[in-house]
Protein backbone atom coordinates (compact mmCIF):
# COMPACT_ATOMS: atom_id res chain seq x y z
CA UNK A 1 0.00 0.00 0.00
CA UNK A 2 1.37 3.40 -0.99
CA UNK A 3 0.57 6.45 1.13
CA UNK A 4 1.41 10.04 0.25
CA UNK A 5 1.75 12.56 3.06
CA UNK A 6 1.51 16.20 1.98
CA UNK A 7 3.23 18.45 4.49
CA UNK A 8 6.54 17.83 6.27
CA UNK A 9 5.65 19.39 9.61
CA UNK A 10 5.24 17.50 12.91
CA UNK A 11 1.85 15.97 11.99
CA UNK A 12 3.05 14.85 8.57
CA UNK A 13 6.31 13.40 9.81
CA UNK A 14 4.60 11.52 12.65
CA UNK A 15 2.09 10.07 10.19
CA UNK A 16 4.98 8.94 7.99
CA UNK A 17 6.81 7.39 10.93
CA UNK A 18 3.87 5.29 12.13
CA UNK A 19 2.95 4.15 8.61
CA UNK A 20 6.49 3.25 7.57
CA UNK A 21 7.10 1.41 10.85
CA UNK A 22 4.12 -0.76 9.93
CA UNK A 23 5.72 -1.63 6.59
CA UNK A 24 3.74 0.66 4.30
CA UNK A 25 5.35 2.57 1.44
CA UNK A 26 5.37 6.26 2.38
CA UNK A 27 6.38 9.39 0.48
CA UNK A 28 6.29 12.88 2.02
CA UNK A 29 5.83 15.94 -0.20
CA UNK A 30 6.38 19.55 0.86
CA UNK A 31 6.67 22.79 -1.07
CA UNK A 32 9.44 24.22 1.14
CA UNK A 33 13.17 23.48 0.55
CA UNK A 34 13.55 21.87 3.99
CA UNK A 35 11.14 20.07 6.34
CA UNK A 36 9.51 21.17 9.59
CA UNK A 37 10.42 24.87 9.45
CA UNK A 38 7.75 25.96 11.93
CA UNK A 39 8.80 23.13 14.27
CA UNK A 40 12.33 24.49 14.23
CA UNK A 41 11.14 28.05 14.79
CA UNK A 42 8.96 26.95 17.72
CA UNK A 43 11.98 25.28 19.28
CA UNK A 44 14.19 28.36 19.27
CA UNK A 45 13.09 29.33 22.76
CA UNK A 46 12.98 25.74 24.01
CA UNK A 47 10.94 23.01 22.32
CA UNK A 48 7.75 22.71 24.39
CA UNK A 49 6.53 19.25 23.36
CA UNK A 50 3.56 18.74 25.69
CA UNK A 51 2.33 19.33 29.25
CA UNK A 52 2.36 17.29 32.45
CA UNK A 53 -0.94 18.42 33.99
CA UNK A 54 -3.67 15.86 34.84
CA UNK A 55 -5.25 14.40 31.72
CA UNK A 56 -8.78 15.72 32.26
CA UNK A 57 -7.49 19.24 32.68
CA UNK A 58 -5.24 18.71 29.65
CA UNK A 59 -8.15 17.66 27.40
CA UNK A 60 -10.24 20.63 28.55
CA UNK A 61 -7.65 23.00 27.03
CA UNK A 62 -9.08 22.19 23.60
CA UNK A 63 -12.39 23.88 24.40
CA UNK A 64 -15.19 23.16 21.94
CA UNK A 65 -13.10 20.52 20.14
CA UNK A 66 -12.19 18.59 23.31
CA UNK A 67 -14.74 15.81 22.81
CA UNK A 68 -13.65 15.16 19.22
CA UNK A 69 -9.96 15.19 20.06
CA UNK A 70 -10.22 13.11 23.24
CA UNK A 71 -9.96 9.67 21.54
CA UNK A 72 -6.80 10.75 19.72
CA UNK A 73 -5.28 12.24 22.87
CA UNK A 74 -6.07 9.01 24.70
CA UNK A 75 -4.49 6.86 21.99
CA UNK A 76 -1.30 8.94 21.94
CA UNK A 77 -0.97 10.68 25.29
CA UNK A 78 1.56 13.18 26.65
CA UNK A 79 3.32 10.22 28.27
CA UNK A 80 3.52 8.52 24.86
CA UNK A 81 4.98 11.67 23.35
CA UNK A 82 7.64 11.79 26.07
CA UNK A 83 8.47 8.14 25.41
CA UNK A 84 8.75 8.88 21.69
CA UNK A 85 11.16 11.75 22.32
CA UNK A 86 13.19 9.61 24.72
CA UNK A 87 13.42 6.98 21.98
CA UNK A 88 15.01 9.56 19.71
CA UNK A 89 17.60 10.27 22.37
CA UNK A 90 15.89 13.56 23.31
CA UNK A 91 15.34 12.86 27.01
CA UNK A 92 12.68 15.16 28.42
CA UNK A 93 12.06 16.98 31.69
CA UNK A 94 9.16 18.81 33.34
CA UNK A 95 9.70 22.53 33.76
CA UNK A 96 8.51 24.59 36.72
CA UNK A 97 5.29 25.48 34.86
CA UNK A 98 4.51 21.84 34.11
CA UNK A 99 5.57 22.15 30.48
CA UNK A 100 7.67 19.35 29.03
CA UNK A 101 10.87 20.01 27.09
CA UNK A 102 13.81 17.98 25.76
CA UNK A 103 16.80 18.50 28.02
CA UNK A 104 18.76 19.94 25.10
CA UNK A 105 16.02 22.64 24.82
CA UNK A 106 16.43 22.63 21.05
CA UNK A 107 14.38 21.39 18.12
CA UNK A 108 17.24 20.90 15.66
CA UNK A 109 18.78 17.74 17.20
CA UNK A 110 15.32 16.21 17.62
CA UNK A 111 14.48 16.88 13.97
CA UNK A 112 17.84 15.64 12.75
CA UNK A 113 17.48 12.32 14.55
CA UNK A 114 13.83 12.06 13.53
CA UNK A 115 14.61 12.50 9.83
CA UNK A 116 17.34 9.90 10.13
CA UNK A 117 14.84 7.45 11.60
CA UNK A 118 12.41 8.12 8.76
CA UNK A 119 15.15 7.60 6.21
CA UNK A 120 16.07 4.29 7.82
CA UNK A 121 12.41 3.24 7.67
CA UNK A 122 12.34 3.91 3.93
CA UNK A 123 10.32 7.14 3.89
CA UNK A 124 10.90 9.13 0.69
CA UNK A 125 11.16 12.91 1.06
CA UNK A 126 10.19 15.10 -1.90
CA UNK A 127 10.81 18.79 -1.21
CA UNK A 128 9.99 21.83 -3.34
CA UNK A 129 6.80 20.12 -4.52
CA UNK A 130 3.84 22.52 -4.41
CA UNK A 131 0.53 20.67 -4.12
CA UNK A 132 -2.05 21.96 -6.62
CA UNK A 133 -4.98 19.65 -5.91
CA UNK A 134 -6.25 16.76 -8.01
CA UNK A 135 -6.34 16.08 -11.72
CA UNK A 136 -8.36 13.09 -12.87
CA UNK A 137 -8.13 11.49 -9.44
CA UNK A 138 -4.37 11.96 -9.25
CA UNK A 139 -2.53 14.28 -6.89
CA UNK A 140 -0.94 17.11 -8.81
CA UNK A 141 2.25 18.89 -7.72
CA UNK A 142 4.32 21.59 -9.35
CA UNK A 143 8.10 21.18 -9.27
CA UNK A 144 10.38 23.63 -11.09
CA UNK A 145 7.55 24.71 -13.37
CA UNK A 146 6.62 21.14 -14.28
CA UNK A 147 3.62 19.11 -13.19
CA UNK A 148 4.08 15.89 -11.23
CA UNK A 149 1.19 13.43 -10.89
CA UNK A 150 0.86 10.73 -8.20
CA UNK A 151 -1.96 8.28 -7.54
CA UNK A 152 -1.47 6.74 -4.07
CA UNK A 153 -3.77 4.34 -2.25
CA UNK A 154 -4.27 6.87 0.55
CA UNK A 155 -3.39 10.51 1.11
CA UNK A 156 -2.75 12.38 4.34
CA UNK A 157 -2.97 16.16 4.26
CA UNK A 158 -0.79 17.77 6.92
CA UNK A 159 -0.47 21.29 5.56
CA UNK A 160 -0.90 23.24 8.80
CA UNK A 161 -3.08 26.24 9.51
CA UNK A 162 -2.76 29.82 8.32
CA UNK A 163 -0.24 31.33 10.72
CA UNK A 164 3.48 31.77 9.97
CA UNK A 165 3.01 32.08 6.18
CA UNK A 166 6.71 32.70 5.59
CA UNK A 167 7.40 29.22 6.97
CA UNK A 168 4.88 27.58 4.68
CA UNK A 169 1.64 27.68 6.66
CA UNK A 170 -0.53 30.15 4.76
CA UNK A 171 -3.78 28.21 4.42
CA UNK A 172 -3.42 28.21 0.65
CA UNK A 173 -5.00 24.75 0.57
CA UNK A 174 -8.42 26.11 1.59
CA UNK A 175 -9.83 26.78 -1.93
CA UNK A 176 -8.53 23.41 -3.15
CA UNK A 177 -10.55 21.55 -0.55
CA UNK A 178 -13.59 23.80 -0.79
CA UNK A 179 -13.76 23.16 -4.53
CA UNK A 180 -13.80 19.44 -3.69
CA UNK A 181 -16.80 19.87 -1.40
CA UNK A 182 -15.00 20.02 1.96
CA UNK A 183 -16.42 22.45 4.52
CA UNK A 184 -13.67 24.79 5.77
CA UNK A 185 -14.23 27.32 8.55
CA UNK A 186 -12.69 30.80 8.11
CA UNK A 187 -9.22 31.21 9.61
CA UNK A 188 -8.79 33.37 12.69
CA UNK A 189 -5.66 34.26 14.67
CA UNK A 190 -5.10 32.27 17.85
CA UNK A 191 -2.45 32.62 20.55
CA UNK A 192 -2.05 36.18 19.44
CA UNK A 193 -1.54 39.65 20.89
CA UNK A 194 -4.21 42.32 21.24
CA UNK A 195 -4.27 46.03 20.55
CA UNK A 196 -4.62 48.67 23.25
CA UNK A 197 -4.98 52.41 22.66
CA UNK A 198 -1.99 53.44 24.77
CA UNK A 199 -1.06 57.07 25.16
CA UNK A 200 2.15 57.79 23.20
CA UNK A 201 4.17 58.39 26.38
CA UNK A 202 3.12 55.06 27.95
CA UNK A 203 3.91 53.14 24.77
CA UNK A 204 7.31 54.78 24.40
CA UNK A 205 8.36 54.15 27.99
CA UNK A 206 6.97 50.66 28.55
CA UNK A 207 7.01 48.77 25.25
CA UNK A 208 9.00 45.58 25.66
CA UNK A 209 8.48 45.42 29.43
CA UNK A 210 6.97 42.32 31.05
CA UNK A 211 4.43 42.20 33.85
CA UNK A 212 5.22 39.06 35.83
CA UNK A 213 3.37 37.01 38.43
CA UNK A 214 -0.02 38.51 37.66
CA UNK A 215 -3.50 37.10 37.10
CA UNK A 216 -5.83 37.88 34.21
CA UNK A 217 -9.59 37.41 34.32
CA UNK A 218 -12.04 37.44 31.46
CA UNK A 219 -15.50 35.89 31.06
CA UNK A 220 -15.23 34.12 34.40
CA UNK A 221 -11.88 32.48 33.69
CA UNK A 222 -8.69 33.44 35.55
CA UNK A 223 -5.18 32.68 34.33
CA UNK A 224 -1.92 33.30 36.16
CA UNK A 225 1.32 34.06 34.38
CA UNK A 226 2.93 37.02 32.69
CA UNK A 227 2.31 39.33 29.77
CA UNK A 228 4.45 41.62 27.67
CA UNK A 229 3.57 45.25 27.09
CA UNK A 230 4.14 46.15 23.44
CA UNK A 231 3.99 49.36 21.49
CA UNK A 232 0.58 48.40 20.16
CA UNK A 233 -0.89 46.42 23.05
CA UNK A 234 -0.23 43.22 24.99
CA UNK A 235 0.91 39.68 24.27
CA UNK A 236 2.33 36.68 26.12
CA UNK A 237 1.41 33.32 27.60
CA UNK A 238 -1.32 34.46 29.98
CA UNK A 239 -2.98 36.46 27.20
CA UNK A 240 -2.75 33.50 24.82
CA UNK A 241 -4.58 31.28 27.31
CA UNK A 242 -7.57 33.63 27.00
CA UNK A 243 -7.12 34.57 23.36
CA UNK A 244 -10.08 32.63 21.94
CA UNK A 245 -12.60 34.23 24.30
CA UNK A 246 -11.01 37.67 23.96
CA UNK A 247 -10.96 37.44 20.17
CA UNK A 248 -14.59 36.36 19.97
CA UNK A 249 -15.67 39.17 22.30
CA UNK A 250 -13.85 41.78 20.22
CA UNK A 251 -15.42 40.45 17.02
CA UNK A 252 -18.82 40.57 18.70
CA UNK A 253 -18.60 43.82 20.69
CA UNK A 254 -15.69 45.77 19.23
CA UNK A 255 -13.69 45.51 22.45
CA UNK A 256 -12.96 43.28 25.45
CA UNK A 257 -12.33 44.43 29.02
CA UNK A 258 -9.58 42.38 30.64
CA UNK A 259 -9.17 42.55 34.43
CA UNK A 260 -5.60 42.33 35.76
CA UNK A 261 -4.67 41.47 39.34
CA UNK A 262 -1.16 42.81 39.85
CA UNK A 263 -0.76 41.04 43.22
CA UNK A 264 -2.71 37.77 43.05
CA UNK A 265 -0.87 36.27 46.03
CA UNK A 266 -2.26 38.95 48.34
CA UNK A 267 -5.86 39.22 49.46
CA UNK A 268 -7.68 42.53 49.20
CA UNK A 269 -7.39 42.87 52.97
CA UNK A 270 -3.65 42.29 52.89
CA UNK A 271 -3.24 44.94 50.19
CA UNK A 272 -5.18 47.48 52.26
CA UNK A 273 -3.16 46.61 55.36
CA UNK A 274 0.17 47.01 53.60
CA UNK A 275 -0.80 50.31 52.01
CA UNK A 276 -2.00 51.53 55.38
CA UNK A 277 1.51 51.17 56.80
CA UNK A 278 3.01 53.48 54.17
CA UNK A 279 4.18 56.95 55.06
CA UNK A 280 1.48 59.55 54.29
CA UNK A 281 4.25 61.73 52.88
CA UNK A 282 4.93 59.25 50.07
CA UNK A 283 3.29 59.65 46.69
CA UNK A 284 0.92 56.93 45.50
CA UNK A 285 3.61 55.58 43.19
CA UNK A 286 6.10 55.30 46.05
CA UNK A 287 3.53 53.61 48.27
CA UNK A 288 2.77 51.06 45.58
CA UNK A 289 6.47 50.44 45.01
CA UNK A 290 7.55 50.29 48.66
CA UNK A 291 4.66 48.40 50.24
CA UNK A 292 3.49 46.15 47.39
CA UNK A 293 6.68 45.84 45.36
CA UNK A 294 5.04 46.93 42.12
CA UNK A 295 7.39 47.55 39.21
CA UNK A 296 7.49 50.91 37.43
CA UNK A 297 5.62 49.37 34.48
CA UNK A 298 2.86 48.04 36.74
CA UNK A 299 2.51 51.43 38.41
CA UNK A 300 2.47 53.14 35.02
CA UNK A 301 -0.29 50.76 33.91
CA UNK A 302 -2.41 51.82 36.87
CA UNK A 303 -1.93 55.46 35.97
CA UNK A 304 -2.62 54.74 32.29
CA UNK A 305 -5.91 52.99 33.02
CA UNK A 306 -6.98 55.19 35.93
CA UNK A 307 -7.08 52.15 38.22
CA UNK A 308 -7.15 52.61 41.99
CA UNK A 309 -7.18 48.92 42.96
CA UNK A 310 -4.08 46.79 42.24
CA UNK A 311 -6.32 43.73 42.21
CA UNK A 312 -8.70 45.02 39.56
CA UNK A 313 -6.95 46.95 36.81
CA UNK A 314 -9.31 47.03 33.84
CA UNK A 315 -7.58 47.07 30.46
CA UNK A 316 -9.68 47.61 27.34
CA UNK A 317 -8.49 45.60 24.34
CA UNK A 318 -9.57 47.26 21.11
CA UNK A 319 -8.43 44.86 18.42
CA UNK A 320 -6.91 41.49 17.55
CA UNK A 321 -3.54 41.31 15.85
CA UNK A 322 -3.43 39.50 12.52
CA UNK A 323 -2.65 35.97 11.39
CA UNK A 324 0.84 37.07 10.38
CA UNK A 325 1.59 37.72 14.08
CA UNK A 326 -0.30 34.73 15.50
CA UNK A 327 1.39 31.64 16.89
CA UNK A 328 -1.43 29.45 15.60
CA UNK A 329 -4.78 29.75 13.86
CA UNK A 330 -8.36 28.76 14.55
CA UNK A 331 -10.65 27.62 11.77
CA UNK A 332 -9.83 25.09 9.10
CA UNK A 333 -11.55 21.88 8.09
CA UNK A 334 -14.83 21.56 9.97
CA UNK A 335 -14.75 18.63 12.38
CA UNK A 336 -18.12 17.41 11.14
CA UNK A 337 -16.56 17.13 7.67
CA UNK A 338 -14.27 14.31 8.83
CA UNK A 339 -14.78 10.87 10.35
CA UNK A 340 -13.49 9.78 13.76
CA UNK A 341 -10.20 8.89 12.06
CA UNK A 342 -10.06 12.26 10.25
CA UNK A 343 -10.91 10.91 6.81
CA UNK A 344 -12.63 13.55 4.68
CA UNK A 345 -16.24 12.44 4.23
CA UNK A 346 -16.46 13.92 0.75
CA UNK A 347 -13.08 12.49 -0.34
CA UNK A 348 -12.72 8.83 0.68
CA UNK A 349 -9.10 7.80 1.10
CA UNK A 350 -8.01 11.37 1.91
CA UNK A 351 -7.28 12.31 5.53
CA UNK A 352 -6.40 15.58 7.27
CA UNK A 353 -4.40 15.93 10.47
CA UNK A 354 -2.89 18.56 12.74
CA UNK A 355 -3.66 22.26 12.49
CA UNK A 356 -5.61 21.88 9.24
CA UNK A 357 -8.54 20.84 11.43
CA UNK A 358 -10.81 23.32 13.18
CA UNK A 359 -9.50 23.23 16.75
CA UNK A 360 -7.41 25.58 18.83
CA UNK A 361 -5.56 25.44 22.13
CA UNK A 362 -3.25 27.70 24.12
CA UNK A 363 0.52 27.47 24.05
CA UNK A 364 2.05 25.11 26.59
CA UNK A 365 2.57 21.97 24.54
CA UNK A 366 -1.09 21.51 23.59
CA UNK A 367 -0.60 22.49 19.95
CA UNK A 368 2.14 19.98 19.21
CA UNK A 369 0.44 17.24 21.22
CA UNK A 370 -2.76 17.44 19.16
CA UNK A 371 -0.76 17.49 15.92
CA UNK A 372 1.04 14.29 16.94
CA UNK A 373 -2.07 12.60 18.34
CA UNK A 374 -4.30 13.21 15.30
CA UNK A 375 -1.47 12.00 13.06
CA UNK A 376 -1.13 8.76 15.02
CA UNK A 377 -4.89 8.17 14.92
CA UNK A 378 -5.01 8.51 11.15
CA UNK A 379 -1.86 6.45 10.56
CA UNK A 380 -3.27 3.59 12.66
CA UNK A 381 -6.56 3.74 10.74
CA UNK A 382 -4.77 3.46 7.40
CA UNK A 383 -2.51 0.69 8.68
CA UNK A 384 -5.48 -1.31 9.94
CA UNK A 385 -7.21 -0.99 6.57
CA UNK A 386 -4.17 -2.02 4.53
Amino acid sequence: MQVVVIGAGPAGLMSAEVLSAAGLSVAVYDRMPSPARKFLMAGRGGLNLTHSEPFERFVARYGKAAARLRPSLESFTPADLRAWADGLGAETFVGSSGRIFPKAMKASPVLRDWLKRLENQGVEMHLRHDWRGWDGGKLMFERDGKSVFIQPDATILALGGASWPRLGGDGGWKPLLESAGVAVKPFQPSNVGFNVSWTPMFAERNAGTPLKTIALTFAGKTVRGEIMLTRHGVEGGAIYALSAALRDAIVRNGHADLVIDLRPDLSAGQVISKLGRASPKDSLSNRLRKTLGLTPAAIALMHETGATDVKAVTLRLTGVQGLDRAISSAGGIALDAVTDTFELKSLPGVYAVGEMLDWEAPTGGYLLQACFSTAVTTAHAITNSA
